[in-house]
């Protein structure tokens, strides 16, 4: 199968007709019937039954299109990169970010970027753990910020924030007296918890080790910012980072410490021997000095913006 072939095939798969194919491809219809016709002899086999002029695919039609559909991904994929590739050269600065840092903290930095490179143009996008780290290996961000920790041989990842786990409450609650709260106390309050293989689930699952059984938890969010839309409104107990909390007025809810809560680290990821721009370092200032105001700084040796810890 030449390129073309797979172009027609998956376009006529995923439209269901040789017309509609036809409009996407930007050609004619008998464009789009003649390498058809020519695809299936070359595979010696009909891809499609033809019943009173429409195309019903084939068994073999329906497993070829899993393969191809793959490939074609890929082949958008390509084009995607040499798009942003193009932009770069006339000025593209790409982001990727967790959610928890990323709703609050990130933008106010590209703000301040964008006084400083008004013509530049910015591409800010929230992800999770995987995806984000695929976003960046894949070429189509020039830097990341993660809450998980994220390794892998072709990345280079620099300690920049951290935050703790906290316990939110509305005024009202019994908990919002306590000064700080213990895996055990907390279990028998909480009512909000996160959905399955999340990060904050694993957060969770972590903090209350033994606890966790306890755990009665009644309704379950994907962000810690539903979390705190929840808690604001009324309807029970959460956990969040204290990324999240940045967003939220100070008399949205009790914000409770934790006994015994492990720190949560925030890295820069980028490709390793691929330098950062102007415009990257610049973002990179900026973004340390909105964590520093936040109180969110390591209370490490401040890193060069080249340095990489391997």
């Amino acid at each position: 199968m030449k390129l073309r072939h797979l172009e027609v095939f998956w376009a006529v798969m995923s439209t269901g007709s040789v017309s509609d194919a036809a409009r996407l491809l930007h050609v004619s219809v008998p464009a789009v019937s003649r390498v058809l016709g020519h695809l299936e002899v070359q595979l010696g086999f009909p891809l499609f039954d033809r019943i009173k002029g429409r195309l019903y695919p084939t068994e073999e039609s329906k497993r070829l299109f899993k393969s191809v559909d793959d490939v074609y991904g890929r082949i958008r994929d390509i084009d995607r990169l040499a798009q942003d590739l193009l932009q770069r050269r006339k000025g593209l600065l790409s982001i990727a970010a967790s959610n928890s840092i990323g709703h609050e903290l990130v933008p106010i930095a590209l703000a301040k970027l964008r006084l400083r490179f008004p013509d530049l143009h910015v591409r800010f996008v929230l992800l999770g753990h995987e995806a984000l780290r695929d976003f960046i290996l894949e070429g189509h961000a020039d830097l990341g910020i993660s809450t998980l920790p994220m390794e892998h041989p072709q990345l280079t990842t620099r300690l920049i924030a951290r935050s703790e786990l906290m316990c939110i409450c509305p005024w009202n609650h019994p908990l919002a007296q306590a000064d700080a709260v213990s895996a055990q106390e907390l279990a028998q309050h909480l009512n909000i918890g996160y959905v399955p293989k999340t990060p904050m689930a694993q957060r969770l699952a972590s903090f209350f080790g033994p606890h966790a059984s306890a755990l009665q938890t009644t309704i379950e969010v994907g962000t810690p910012h539903s979390a705190c839309a929840l808690v604001q409104a009324g309807a029970g107990v959460a956990l969040v980072e204290q990324f999240s909390l940045q967003s939220w007025p100070r008399a949205a809810f009790r914000v409770v410490p934790l006994e015994g809560a492990t720190p949560i680290l925030a890295d820069l990821i980028y490709l390793r021997g691929a330098p950062l721009s102007r415009p990257a370092d610049v973002f990179v200032e900026y973004l340390t000095e909105v964590l520093d105001m936040r109180a969110l700084i390591p209370n490490a040796p401040k890193l060069s913006m080249r340095m990489t810890l391997d």
